[in-house]
């Protein structure tokens, strides 16, 4: 097969495509792209990822003639054409977490027990993160102490470094499943009214996890309804029911106690690197705000600044609960 060559820019937009069809709120249909041809592929790029510009247009043009139909249309779409090769990181970057107008987003100001499941990405794209403002059964900000992490892979542990934010309440993980790779809405929070004394269980919660998180002394948990892979974000995404052996991975965040500005600023290497990768200073792609040229190093940005690279958009994938419990 011809090798294919593209942009930093079209593998980023690529990669942005291949996460929604895999893993979005509307999953790519493969037997209407069987039908409708790419027709189909432009409206879902266009209404999952965003307008296409003549080049996107250009881009998937040229990848659906370059490789037919059918391989489009497999499991894993356009993965097995681009196939990117792994970039790697020389250092964790410092990135601003921003909201879709690309404004700082303030910590006292994010809501606690949020139901909606909100995500940013870091360090590469493609690598969501949960951010959690975690709170008590009446969604009042509790502080996220430090804790020792145990990994029941190797029974190793390592240091997770507790919430930050004016109440020390706020804690970023992978939203990535660390037995399978389920992303969410497979994956997603369950605050503590739902385990507080006569707590309205949801009915999609299996009684396994729910019990296995109040035998623990869970406060709320993060559950993969996957295979039912549970972890307890209070004490660091610590596994609290398999099948996964492995803890979320978590993200270091730095608040700017000046502007109430987040920023995501490293991980641990102790740590389990995020699910798929050797590393998490190895991914497919970099940000689109990566700057290249300075690496993203520590920048603290005033209170009316805006941030032209080096930031990441905290985004809303849905309220979970929405459907009722």
């Amino acid at each position: 097969m011809r090798k294919v060559i593209i942009s930093r820019d079209d593998l980023a937009f690529a990669w942005k495509l291949v996460w929604k069809m895999r893993h979005g709120k509307e999953k790519f249909d493969q037997e209407k792209f069987m039908k409708a041809g790419r027709g189909y592929l432009y409206n879902y790029a266009e209404q999952n990822v965003g307008p296409l510009s003549p080049g996107r247009r250009a881009f998937l043009k040229g990848v659906l003639i370059g490789i037919g139909v059918v391989t489009v249309a497999s499991a894993l779409p356009l993965v097995s054409v681009l196939n990117p090769q792994e970039v790697t990181l020389k250092s964790f970057p410092w990135i601003v977490i921003v909201d879709s107008n690309g404004n700082p987003i303030k910590a006292s100001t994010f809501p606690v027990n949020e139901p909606t499941i909100m995500l940013f990405q870091y360090p590469m794209l493609g690598d969501i993160t949960f951010l959690l403002n975690m709170g008590d059964e009446n969604d009042k900000p509790v502080a996220i102490p430090p804790t020792k992490v145990t990994i029941p892979q190797n029974g190793a542990t390592y240091d997770f470094p507790g919430g930050v934010g004016p109440n020390k309440s706020i804690v970023a993980y992978s939203a990535i499943c660390q037995h399978l790779g389920c992303a969410p809405p497979e994956i997603h929070f369950y605050p503590p009214k739902y385990f507080s004394p006569g707590g309205n269980v949801p009915n999609f919660l299996p009684s396994s996890a729910y019990q296995a998180a109040v035998a623990a002394g869970a406060k709320s948990i993060i559950h993969c309804d996957c295979h039912g892979s549970t972890y307890d974000p209070w004490h660091g995404a610590a596994v609290v029911t398999g099948p996964t052996v492995r803890p979320l991975p978590y993200v270091q965040l730095y608040w700017d106690q000046d502007t109430d500005f987040l920023y995501a600023v490293s991980m641990n290497t102790k740590a389990p690197p995020i699910m798929d990768h050797t590393s998490d200073l190895e991914g497919a792609a970099y940000l689109d705000s990566y700057d290249s040229k300075t690496q993203c190093g520590k920048l603290i940005l005033g209170q009316n600044q805006k941030p032209s690279n080096c930031y990441t958009e905290l985004q809303s994938d849905g309220n979970t609960f929405s459907g009722g419990s």
